[in-house]
C-alpha cells in the first residue's frame, strides 16, 4: 500500500505537538491544542459551524459504509433524546472474518515504532478536531448534551483525553531503549558481550466499550492507549450513541490507510436490537485489551469473565460532597447549583450526596442551620434555571426512560427540599427535560441509608444530616470504601476538618477538590492535568490518565546475540 503520508511529513507536523503534550503531562500545568470555543474554528470549509451542521444533517437517513471486511448486513435505530431519529445505519461483522482481517496488520503497525504510531494518532486526531462541529452535533443528538457541553466534553475535551493517552503510551515505550551494547567483564578472560534489541509488542486486539452519555470523552483514551501501543481496536459503541464513535472510527480508517498502515487496525463493532454482542467479544481470545464505561454489574462481569484480557473499567460510585464549614457562602452555593445542574447530573463525576452537620455550620455570612443551608442551595439551583433558556442550555435533555423514572422515584425517598420541574425546548418539543430535585435525608436512618449509599444516577441528590464533622468524614470514608467516588467535594474553614477529609481520600484514593466556589467545579476535570478517577476504589480500576493506563498494553520482547 502506498502512503500518500510519509513518516517525515507525519514527525515534522506532529512531533512538536507530541513534544508539547509530554512537557504538560510532566509539569501538570494548563495546556491544551484544542480550542474550546466554536469560533475558534475558523469560517470556511470543514472547521464551520454551518458546515458542521449540513454535515451532520447529511448524514441523517444514510449508510455509514466504514470498507470494512466481513460485513453481513446493516443496523441503525439510534433516535436523539431531543427527538429526532438519526436513520443512520452501519455494517453489522461478521467476526470470524473481522477480527482475522484486523490482526493481519499488526505486524507492520509494530514494527513502524512509538514515534510513527504517535504521530500517525495525532494525525487522526487532528482530522478529527477539523470535524468538531460536526462530531458535535452527533454527541448532541445521541448523549442529550447541550450543544455547548457537546461541543466542548465531545469535541476538544475528549480529543485532549485521546491526545494525553498517546502522549503516556510513548513515554512508557521510550522507557526502555531499542537497542544496548552489554558487557560484562570476567578478568583476564575475554569479557562476554551481547547485543541486545528491546521491541515493545501488543498484546492483541482492544476493546472499546462505549458508553452512552460521553460516547468520545470516555471512548477516545482507551482507543488511543491501545492504538498507540501497538493493537488493533475494535469500537463497540452503545446502541444509542453509536454516531460519534462510528464517525471517529471513519477518520481513523481513512488515516491509517493514507500512512501506508491497515485500515483494519481500527473497525467498528455495531450490533442489532437486543444482540448484545459486548459478552460475546470480551470473551473471545482474539480481544486481549477491553475499555469500558458504563454499569457497575457490567464492569464487574468483565473484570470476572474477561480473563483472557487486560480490563480497563470506569463503573459506578456514590460522589459526595461535604459541607462542614463556608468561608465563601454564596460562591460555594453557586458551584454546587451549577455542579448539581449541568448535563442533569448525567456525568459519573456529579455529587450525589451533600453530606450537613444536623446542628448547622459556620459561613462568613454566620451561622446557618441544616434547614437553612439545604433551602439556600435549592434557592440557587432554582435560581440558575430559572430561565428556560438557560435552563435548557446547561441540561441538556434526559439521556433514557431510566434516569426520567429515578427524577420521578426520587420525591417518595424523603423529604422534598427542592422539586424536579419539567422545561420546555422550543427548539427540540420531543426532548425530556428536567430540572434537579434535592431530598433530605437522615443519615442516621437506616431507610435513608439504603437511598444515599446507592447511585441514583441523574439530577437526583440527597441532603444527608450527619451528627457531627467527625461522623461526616465517618460516612464520607465509608461510601468511598463500600461504594466507590469518581470524585469528592469538600467545605471547611477548619485545618483540622481539612486534613481529616484529605487523609481519608489518600487513604480511600478518591480525587478531592477543596473549597471550589469560582468557575472549576468538582465535576469537571482537565487532561494532562487532572486525573479522572483514581483506580483504588470501587468506582473504577483505572485512571484516565496515567502510566498504568498505558503500560500494560503492551510487552517488551528481547532478542539478544553474541556481539
Amino acid at each position: 500500500m502506498a502512503a500518500e503520508l510519509t513518516a517525515h511529513e507525519l514527525i515534522a507536523a506532529h512531533r512538536p505537538t507530541l513534544d508539547q503534550a509530554l512537557e504538560a503531562i510532566r509539569t501538570r500545568a494548563y495546556w491544551s491544542p484544542h480550542p474550546e470555543h466554536p469560533k475558534a474554528y475558523g469560517e470556511n470549509g470543514s472547521l464551520d459551524m454551518a458546515a458542521g451542521k449540513a454535515a451532520f444533517d447529511a448524514l441523517l437517513g444514510s449508510r455509514l459504509d466504514l470498507g470494512q471486511p466481513g460485513t453481513d448486513g446493516w443496523v441503525g435505530g439510534e433516535v436523539s433524546p431531543y427527538g429526532i431519529e438519526l436513520g443512520v445505519e452501519y455494517p453489522h461483522a461478521d467476526l470470524d472474518v473481522l477480527l482475522p482481517a484486523m490482526k493481519a496488520g499488526q505486524k507492520a503497525w509494530r514494527d513502524a515504532g512509538a514515534e510513527i504510531r504517535a504521530v500517525v494518532c495525532l494525525e487522526i486526531l487532528k482530522r478529527i478536531s477539523d470535524r468538531t462541529h460536526e462530531l458535535a452535533h452527533a454527541v448532541m443528538h445521541t448523549s442529550g448534551q447541550a450543544f455547548m457541553m457537546a461541543f466542548q466534553a465531545g469535541g476538544p475535551h475528549a480529543q485532549d483525553r485521546g491526545l494525553e493517552a498517546v502522549a503516556y503510551a510513548y513515554v512508557e515505550q521510550v522507557r526502555t531503549p531499542d537497542t544496548a551494547e552489554w558487557t560484562k567483564p570476567q578478568g583476564k578472560r575475554d569479557p562476554l558481550a551481547l547485543t541486545k534489541r528491546f521491541t515493545p509488542v501488543p498484546r492483541g486486539i482492544g476493546l472499546v466499550i462505549g458508553c452512552n452519555t460521553f460516547p468520545t470523552w470516555n471512548g477516545y483514551p482507551g482507543l488511543f492507549a491501545s492504538l498507540a501501543t501497538g493493537n488493533a481496536v475494535l469500537v463497540k459503541p452503545h446502541p444509542r450513541a453509536v454516531l460519534p464513535l462510528a464517525l471517529t472510527v471513519q477518520v481513523a480508517r481513512s488515516v491509517l490507510a493514507e500512512a501506508g498502515f491497515d485500515p483494519n487496525l481500527v473497525a467498528l463493532a455495531a450490533e442489532r436490537p437486543g444482540e448484545g454482542i459486548a459478552k460475546t467479544l470480551a470473551t473471545r481470545p482474539e480481544i486481549r485489551i477491553i475499555d469500558y464505561t458504563g454499569s457497575t454489574e457490567f464492569g464487574d462481569w468483565l473484570e470476572a469473565n474477561a480473563r483472557q484480557a487486560q480490563v480497563y473499567t470506569e463503573k459506578a460510585g456514590v460522589n459526595s460532597v461535604f459541607v462542614e464549614s463556608a468561608g465563601d457562602y454564596k460562591g460555594m452555593l453557586a458551584n454546587l447549583a451549577f455542579s448539581l445542574s449541568l448535563y442533569s447530573g448525567q456525568m459519573c463525576t456529579t455529587p450525589q450526596n451533600l453530606l450537613i452537620p444536623r446542628d448547622g455550620i459556620r459561613t462568613d455570612e454566620g451561622p446557618k442551620t441544616y434547614d437553612e443551608v439545604v433551602a439556600d442551595i435549592a434557592r440557587a439551583v432554582d435560581g440558575l434555571l430559572g430561565d428556560d433558556a438557560r435552563a435548557n442550555a446547561l441540561l441538556g435533555a434526559i439521556v433514557n426512560p431510566d434516569v426520567k423514572a429515578r427524577v420521578e422515584a426520587a420525591a417518595g425517598l424523603g423529604e422534598v427540599a427542592l422539586a424536579s420541574r419539567e422545561v420546555t425546548n422550543p427548539e427540540f418539543p420531543g426532548a425530556v427535560v428536567r430540572t434537579p430535585v434535592l431530598v433530605k435525608l437522615d443519615g442516621a436512618k437506616p431507610d435513608d441509608e439504603a437511598a444515599y449509599m446507592s447511585e441514583c444516577f441523574g439530577p437526583v441528590s440527597f441532603a444527608v444530616a450527619v451528627d457531627s464533622a467527625a461522623d461526616g468524614v465517618e460516612l464520607l470514608r465509608r461510601t468511598i470504601r463500600e461504594k466507590g467516588a469518581m470524585t469528592v467535594g469538600a467545605y471547611t474553614t477548619d485545618e483540622e476538618v481539612e486534613q481529616a477529609v484529605q487523609e481519608v481520600c489518600l487513604e480511600e484514593a478518591a480525587q478531592l477538590s477543596l473549597n471550589l466556589v469560582g468557575g472549576v467545579y468538582v465535576n469537571q476535570t482537565a487532561a494532562f492535568s487532572d486525573f479522572h478517577g483514581s483506580g483504588g476504589n470501587p468506582a473504577a480500576n483505572s485512571a484516565l490518565c496515567d502510566g498504568a493506563f498505558v503500560a500494560n498494553r503492551f510487552r517488551v520482547v528481547e532478542v539478544r546475540r553474541e556481539a
